[in-house]
């Protein structure tokens, strides 16, 4: 379970330092828009109410609430599940992830007033993106694909 804990706590520390850098001290939310290597990878200032890319953005302090509990309930229960099954080492760093970036989004909401801070922006091939996500977003994506492609069942 230590693993579980330093990946978790690791990866909620990388996208609350990101959010800081970016956000505040390179000043992205008065810029609104740094190009880093256009237009690959950009800095575009978003603040997201809702849940993925924005939906159900509305603005309610009784959804916040919400979503907030529903980041903290999820993550217990998949540290229950940690704690009670049979899981792999790889499992429990894709649980981590997941957990990780769940709980970073939640911190989000709680001094954000509701919404979480993203700012990542990427496009390629002439293809444009106009959706924001940040590494907790990433995080959670890893962590839910790797649980779902590799349900390994014993530990190594």
């Amino acid at each position: 379970m230590k693993k579980f804990y330093l990946i978790l706590i690791t990866a909620f520390c990388i996208d609350q330092f990101s959010k800081w850098f970016v956000v505040f001290w390179l000043n992205l939310i008065s810029l609104n828009s740094i190009d880093v290597f256009p237009p690959f990878v950009n800095f575009r200032m978003g603040w997201n109410y809702g849940v993925n890319f924005g939906l159900f953005g509305q603005q309610s302090e009784l959804k916040s609430y919400f979503l907030i509990a529903l980041s903290i309930i999820i993550s217990s229960l998949i540290i229950l599940w940690i704690y009670r099954a049979n899981v792999s080492k790889l499992q429990v760093s894709f649980a981590a992830l997941l957990c990780g970036g769940a709980l970073a989004n939640a911190f989000d909401r709680i001094i954000y007033d509701g919404a979480v801070a993203d700012f990542l922006n990427m496009s390629c091939c002439g293809i444009y993106n106009p959706f924001v996500f940040n590494f907790a977003d990433v995080f959670i994506f890893i962590g839910a694909v790797g649980l779902a492609l590799f349900p390994g069942s014993e530990r190594e």
